[in-house]
């Protein structure tokens, strides 16, 4: 990570729903450029900290800034202006049925008026360059896609308005390890292009290991080890070993039912 301000950098951040509580104090920065996945178990609260990031839930309590400004708490004209500056990669990509490929991916910018629709059909195409897809595919339906190709298309359009930060939901969710290795390496190259900062979440050691700069892991609600990706097998952390190996017995208890 670098020495500058971090891009994003959250301090004692708190959410519960009701009685649950997911994030609990949680701190965290992501350096300007960098690439850093967290990781941790289904449940643990990953998606809920994104969430908080974006807007979409609000957090209880604690902060987040992004490039130095607060955000929790930030009004509806704030939050719009923030987030004009983010790209998001939904798990499950998250397209829209009813519109065709090249229209998924200038959704946000036909939205806001941004382009009209001759521009944001030539925009379109030139992101799905970006992710090895023609032309033609820009005119298919997401239905008649593949499920590595409707990633793509996700992709696309989560870099559509050139965003300064992309967020990446279980990118390589439902996918053979083949195309998940091929959505990691298009994530790694795209981020380079773009010169974007990534925030990302998963569970996937194989996905993490090849798009971060760094990891953190997620237990209980907090951050309980962050380091460079090449340390992360010598963390000394009985939390992270069991995790990143896979491995049933240890501090990490699933609940299992008999």
């Amino acid at each position: 990570m670098t020495e500058a301000a971090p891009k994003i950098r959250i301090r004692d951040l708190r959410k519960a729903f009701g009685p649950k509580v997911v994030l609990n104090g949680l701190d965290l920065d992501v350096g300007v450029g960098e690439s850093l996945v967290v990781i941790g178990g289904s449940g643990t609260g990953k998606s809920v900290l994104i969430k908080c990031i974006l807007g979409l839930l609000k957090a209880d309590s604690g902060s987040v800034q992004v490039d130095g400004e607060e955000v929790v708490g930030i009004d509806t004209k704030g939050r719009e202006r923030v987030n004009r500056k983010f790209g998001m990669l939904f798990q499950g990509a998250a397209l829209f049925d009813s519109l065709p490929v090249w229209e998924n991916v200038a959704f946000g910018l036909l939205a806001e008026k941004r382009l009209d629709r001759a521009e944001a059909r030539d925009l379109a195409t030139a992101k799905l360059a970006q992710v090895g897809l023609g032309p033609d595919v820009g005119l298919l339906f997401p239905a008649e896609l593949s499920g590595g190709m409707q990633k793509r298309v996700a992709l696309a359009r989560a870099i559509a308005a050139d965003p300064e930060i992309i967020f990446f939901d279980e990118p390589t969710t439902g996918l053979d390890p083949i195309m998940a290795d091929v959505i990691n390496d298009l994530i790694v190259k795209i981020t380079r292009e773009v010169g974007a900062t990534a925030l990302s979440i998963t569970h996937d050691m194989a996905s993490a290991r090849k798009i971060a700069h760094r990891i953190a892991m997620l237990y209980e609600g907090r951050i309980i080890w962050a380091g460079p990706t090449a340390d992360i097998d010598g963390a000394e952390n009985a939390f992270v070993d069991q995790f990143i190996h896979g491995r049933a017995e240890g501090p990490i208890q699933m609940a299992v039912r008999a």
